[in-house]
């Protein structure tokens, strides 16, 4: 009786210390086991696993996560009951920035966050809002601003811009360009920094009148009934005018080209009617009945006293006056050359002449004949 109680007990003991590894195996196993949430590009779902680390997780889970791809918390991070996972998968998007193109790879949220990831201006020009989710963007095209030099109208500007090409730079600043007016640059050209565009205004359409006088001729008659050495004026000269059209080119104000258009005469010249003489002037004869001895004397000594000589070297009459010292002393009065005056108009034009440098105008005969 007591072996068989001593083998009851032992058996009942066998029995518990089994079922106490089973007990302790089962609270074990449900320890280990956690419910994580994980959050793909926004889709949540909830999975129970026996992981210990992010990693493990996203193993059970068959998700695959790109280095290029956000994970939060990190792959090596541990999980515990209640663990929140989030992957971000990048997304890749075509960006033409200032006429580059490229395809980056992104996890922003929105057009403003993938701006900030690359380090562009939030003043930029887009084709799509800022607020934009990135996931629903392929395409993105940025202007970012520039500073560029406009030259128009006689003003120099310097403007900040987002216009990607020149076209789009002169409709953003109101600019507008006349079918003549010329461009710096192909309204196609990429905007720059620094850029610098010049417009010149060009006018065609102006028209300029010119009056420009056309001279008179003078036509010469003869008339017998005058002395070759007289001509009167029959009817004066007067000049015609003549009227002239020019089409002309401005360039920002200033004539560059001019073409003439229509050339008129508007008022005939008249012409200038001039009759001289022909008739030869009769010499005068020498009346020397009424000349001084000493001047008689003197003439004997100049010109033999001949008081019309012409003797063809300059000196003329019987005092041989030159034609300048004739004219200078008023002979020009009696006649245009001496030989062509009386002997009495002779002498009284050489006493104008002593009265102002004495017998010297007469130095050689002077002299012969005792006067100096």
């Amino acid at each position: 009786m007591g072996r068989f109680l001593r083998h009851r007990w032992a058996k009942i003991a066998g029995q518990v210390v089994v079922l106490t590894a089973l007990v302790l195996g089962v609270v074990a196993f449900t320890g280990s086991n956690k419910s994580v949430t994980l959050t793909v590009d926004g889709q949540a779902s909830s999975v129970s696993t026996f992981g210990k680390t992010v990693q493990d997780v996203l193993d059970e889970a068959e998700v695959e996560v790109d280095p290029l791809d956000k994970l939060s918390p990190g792959a090596a991070e541990p999980v515990k009951d209640g663990t929140t996972i989030e992957v971000v998968t990048a997304k890749p998007v075509t960006v033409r920035l200032d006429g580059d193109k490229t395809t980056v790879q992104s996890t922003s949220a929105t057009v403003k966050d993938l701006l900030d990831e690359l380090g562009v201006a939030e003043d930029s020009a887009l084709d799509v809002p800022l607020t934009a989710e990135l996931a629903s963007v392929s395409n993105l095209t940025i202007t970012t601003p520039k500073t560029v030099t406009i030259t128009a109208d006689g003003k120099t500007r310097k403007k900040i811009s987002t216009a990607a090409t020149v076209g789009e730079l002169l409709k953003e600043q109101k600019i507008k360009l006349g079918k003549d007016d010329r461009l710096s640059k192909p309204k196609k050209t990429q905007v720059g920094e620094g850029l610098k565009i010049r417009i010149v205004r060009v006018d065609k359409s102006r028209k300029i009148e010119v009056v420009e006088a056309i001279p008179f001729e003078t036509r010469t008659t003869r008339d017998s009934s005058l002395y070759e050495d007289q001509q009167k004026v029959a009817e004066a000269g007067e000049a015609g005018s003549r009227t002239k059209v020019y089409a002309i080119v401005l360039e920002d104000g200033v004539e560059t080209e001019r073409e003439l258009v229509s050339d008129k005469v508007t008022r005939e010249p008249v012409d200038r009617k001039v009759v001289v003489g022909t008739k030869e002037r009769p010499r005068a004869v020498a009346d020397t009945s009424n000349v001084g001895g000493t001047w008689q004397a003197l003439a004997q000594c100049e010109s033999g006293g001949n008081w019309s000589i012409n003797t063809g070297n300059g000196y003329y009459g019987g005092l041989q006056f030159s034609q300048s010292s004739w004219l200078g002393a008023g002979g020009g009065k009696y006649a245009p050359l001496p030989h062509l005056a009386s002997a009495s108009e002779q002498i009284a034009t050489a006493e104008v002449l002593r009265s102002n440098g004495g017998w010297g105008h007469w130095p050689a005969c002077a002299a012969k004949l005792g006067l100096l």
